[in-house]
């Protein structure tokens, strides 16, 4: 049975409405309005008036709207646009959502942009209030820098940004997001001269230096968002053609909100591995080792582990550079290497707070690396990341740190190397069969997959066109077997010991991605370009 959604109802409302006032019903997600119609009509009256163009026909404007009883508004609106209007109702949030995340966002940033090419730049501190289109709208007084920036992180946090890209090039200043994962422009190139400005700005919120251009400097400031405080971590590096900033974006609240409920089961993984995996995080003591690149969600899946596992009766404490969320019930430390306060020497102290179990943010040096196995060892459960490519890369890894093997593999429990796909959009997902040569450079089985329906994204105004929302994670899990064990200690061949795992049961990264080609979560493109063909 399905369960209907608010949306759902919303749609329903929003159709009994239209039939009462004898309106047509649209359904927003399967319109694609004319983005030259867009920029014709002032973003102050869509804003104000919660309306969409749709279409220009024969003299008369198309137009969606979200509340069709005030018709002594509606009538207003056709005077402010001197047109004949043809009304068509919408659910308001469809109205609304569409006003946030697409075209006109953009205008938003477009028409900042062309007032601070016309003006002189004046740079003004603080940061505002709060974010909001509306204010955005109204914030015509305000120093077109000012509006620029506050434009550029309202976008942002719109379409789910984790980071804000500011790179300046030799002609122009670029302006990026990325958005699971990948970066994707946010506007159009800015104006060469307006490069040391809009940096200074940044600097300003941060309160850095605005005199020295040629160290890197860090720093942080906050905004307030949809009622709630964010805060932003500022990154600025000098670079042949200037200063380069990137504005990575901490939503601590609605992570913590997420982190409460959050367990292994939303991250993705597949049944088996889920299973085997909850194993090792509830065995009384040893290493629990999950390995990736940066961004592969390494953080994400220890925090998921360490919520399924914690309990009043164990003291969980855990070491970390920076603490991104904050969980109940867990004592967390923040690295400060300014301050003295490293891994090796924190994990040290954390001994001697009498933990039952143990996260350690990053093992980066032999020291970290010989107390968490010796932790391990003397009845801890220790929980860390390593960066290496797979499970068997991270062996070397440890005996390269100078690690003794035979401690190194009587601590470690498992290893989970995990990476991040790209889910295709729900909203624009439809059948497509790929071409030969993508088929033959994915190296598929063309009997065993000749029935597979390969599906990817259109691009709609959910997923800003394109064609992908959010992401899920993929792994492969090596257990510590004896026979494992025996091998490393050996030092057979990495493929052996490879070859050997599958023969016990691991799932292999690219094993995984297809399986998420079998259930349609994903497209060929994007897991070739996060795993290995084998």
């Amino acid at each position: 049975m399905e369960i209907a959604t608010p949306l759902d109802a919303e749609l329903k409302r929003a159709e009994e409405l239209a039939k009462r006032y004898q309106f047509e019903f649209v359904d927003l997600r399967d319109c694609h309005p004319d983005p030259f119609l867009l920029h014709s009509i002032p973003l102050e009256l869509m804003v104000h008036y919660e309306f969409l163009p749709l279409a220009a026909e024969d003299h008369r404007l198309v137009v969606a709207v979200g509340d069709p009883t005030d018709l002594a508004r509606l009538d207003e609106l056709e005077m402010k646009l001197e047109r004949s209007l043809v009304f068509k109702v919408a659910a308001r949030s469809q109205v609304r959502e569409f006003l946030k995340k697409t075209e006109p966002s953009q205008r938003v940033l477009e028409e900042a942009t062309e007032e601070f090419r016309l003006d002189v730049i004046r740079d003004e501190d603080g940061e505002g209030e709060g974010l909001s289109l509306e204010t955005l709208v109204e914030e015509k007084d305000a120093s077109p820098m000012v509006r620029l920036v506050d434009s550029l992180i309202f976008a942002g946090l719109e379409r789910r940004a984790s980071d804000i890209h500011v790179e300046s090039r030799d002609n122009a200043v670029a302006v990026k997001y990325r958005i699971d994962g990948v970066l994707q422009e946010a506007m159009a190139p800015l104006a060469r001269e307006f490069q040391s400005n809009l940096i200074t700005r940044i600097k300003v919120m941060s309160e850095l230096d605005i005199a020295e251009r040629r160290v890197p400097q860090d720093g942080r400031f906050r905004v307030r968002y949809r009622g709630r405080p964010i805060d932003f971590r500022v990154s600025i590096m000098p670079s042949i053609h200037g200063e380069d900033a990137v504005l990575r974006i901490l939503d601590k609240e609605s992570l913590s909100e997420k982190f409460r409920e959050l367990r292994l089961d939303v991250l993705g993984f597949s049944a088996p591995e889920l299973k085997r995996f909850r194993r090792f995080i509830r065995e009384p003591y040893g290493m629990v080792l999950v390995t990736g690149p940066t961004g592969s969600g390494k953080t994400t899946s220890l925090y998921a582990a360490l919520s399924e596992i914690k309990t009043d009766e164990d003291k969980i404490i855990t070491i970390e550079d920076p603490v991104e969320y904050q969980i109940r019930g867990i004592t967390q430390v923040p690295v400060n290497e300014k301050k003295g306060l490293t891994f090796a020497r924190g994990l040290r102290s954390i001994l001697r707070h009498d933990p039952d179990k143990i996260m350690v943010g990053e093992i980066r040096d032999n020291e970290t690396a010989q107390i968490a196995i010796q932790s391990a060892l003397t009845g801890h459960l220790v929980f860390t990341t390593v960066h290496a490519n797979h499970v068997v890369d991270v062996l070397g890894r440890f005996l390269n740190m100078g690690v003794e093997p035979y401690n190194f593999v009587s601590a470690l429990n498992c290893i989970m190397a995990q990476r991040l796909v790209r889910l295709i959009c729900a909203a624009c997902k439809r059948p497509v069969q790929p071409s030969q040569e993508l088929l033959e450079e994915s190296s598929l089985d063309p009997v065993a997959w000749k029935d597979m329906i390969y599906y990817e994204g259109a691009g709609c105004p959910q997923c800003n066109q394109t064609g992908f929302h959010g992401r899920t994670a993929i792994g492969e899990l090596l257990a510590l077997s004896d026979k494992t064990r025996d091998m490393i200690l050996a030092k057979r061949p990495s493929s052996e010991i490879r070859h050997h795992a599958r023969q016990e049961g691991m799932t292999t990264l690219r094993e995984s991605a297809l399986d998420k080609i079998r259930q349609g979560l994903t497209t060929l493109k994007e897991i070739n370009k996060v795993t290995f063909v084998e």
